[in-house]
């Protein structure tokens, strides 16, 4: 009887392969026992952000100003009053730099304080900031302008180390020096990897393009430009959720604000070349969008506006937009109209 009972404590005191039937729970962003201790600080900080915007009374007060100590005294109740302060004479681009370093400042303070996802999330956003400015310096360089004054009209969000801003006009305007300023600059930025990924299908193709001349710069920049978009959509994709439908939608958009304007701007240039145009062009258009696949197909094959007008007349949410465009009315362009567009959707 001792025999059999060590055999059958033997038995079930040895480790087993099995595994539970039901797993251990995961917590998620969105998870109510945790999501307080993980995001309630940063939420709390967002809803003070927003509850500091100027409301439709304050903007009202402002069309009625008639001097900037107006406008100056009419801001001098809200969120804005400290940015103000050290403003001796308040001028437009002093107003305007004050409020974007506000925004700076809040979104990085937001940025330190968050964790994954979000802190991902955010950094994201920054990284079209980062490719603007390399761009930037990168075609400043080109028209001789002084690297200071390059350096003080890249935006913040977007800004690396002073030593590293500074190496970017460095190097050659060449196939070559672009590779030199990605193996020695670029890949350790979080950017690196779009412009690998640009150097890597232009080597593919095998072109040895003039990357002096302007055009070819804007043609890198909406390079990059796509596969941040791309990437981006990926991410927040993967994320699911409300993230997914509402900045899955903000990319999608933007996908296609990218596609249209493309189309627009190379018309007059080689890109719009028969050749050139399901090649060349319909390789910038990112592969996300309302228009994508279906739209960007036929986008390939525009050669004017008029084209694109009639192409764009089978998508409701862009042909009132490029009805502004056409009719030219208040002076308002293209880009006015998407702008006032994306203040539409990104209001809460």
């Amino acid at each position: 009887p001792c025999e059999t009972i060590y055999r059958q404590h033997s038995t079930l005191s040895k480790p087993t392969d099995t595994t539970m039937a039901t797993p251990a729970p995961k917590s998620g962003p969105g998870n109510l026992a945790t999501f307080n201790i993980l995001h309630g600080f940063p939420e709390a900080l967002v809803r003070g952000m927003r509850s500091s915007f100027l409301a439709d009374a304050d903007y009202h007060h402002l069309t009625q100003c008639e001097t900037l100590d107006d406008v100056r005294l009419n801001l001098s109740e809200t969120d804005y009053m400290d940015a103000l302060a050290d403003m001796g004479t308040l001028i437009p681009t002093g107003l305007q730099k004050a409020a974007v370093e506000k925004l700076v400042t809040e979104f990085k303070y937001l940025r330190t304080q968050a964790i994954e996802p979000l802190s991902t999330f955010l950094d994201f956003i920054t990284y079209e900031y980062m490719i603007e400015n390399v761009m930037l310096l990168l075609k400043g360089t080109l028209s001789g302008r002084d690297i200071n004054e390059l350096i003080a009209q890249c935006h913040p969000l977007g800004m690396f180390k002073e030593s590293t801003m500074r190496s970017i006009p460095t190097f050659e305007s060449t196939p070559r020096g672009y590779q030199d300023l990605y193996q020695t600059v670029l890949v350790d930025t979080p950017v690196g990897p779009y412009f690998a990924q640009f150097l890597q299908e232009s080597s593919d193709r095998s072109e040895v393009s003039n990357v002096l001349e302007e055009v070819e710069i804007e043609i890198i920049k909406s390079s990059l430009i796509k596969y941040w978009i791309e990437d981006f959509a990926k991410f927040v994709d993967a994320l699911g959720g409300e993230t997914a439908v509402i900045m899955g939608d903000l990319l999608k958009v933007r996908a296609d604000t990218n596609a249209i304007n493309i189309t627009l701007n190379s018309f007059g240039t080689p890109l719009n070349e028969p050749a050139m145009r399901a090649s060349d062009r319909k390789r910038l258009y990112p592969a996300v969008g309302h228009l994508y696949p279906a739209g960007t197909s036929m986008l390939a094959d525009v050669g004017d506006e008029d084209e694109l007008g009639r192409v764009l007349e089978l998508f409701p949410m862009y042909s009132s937009i490029w009805n502004v465009h056409a009719a030219g009315s208040d002076g308002k362009s293209i880009d006015d109209a998407f702008y006032e567009r994306d203040v539409q959707m990104l209001e809460l």
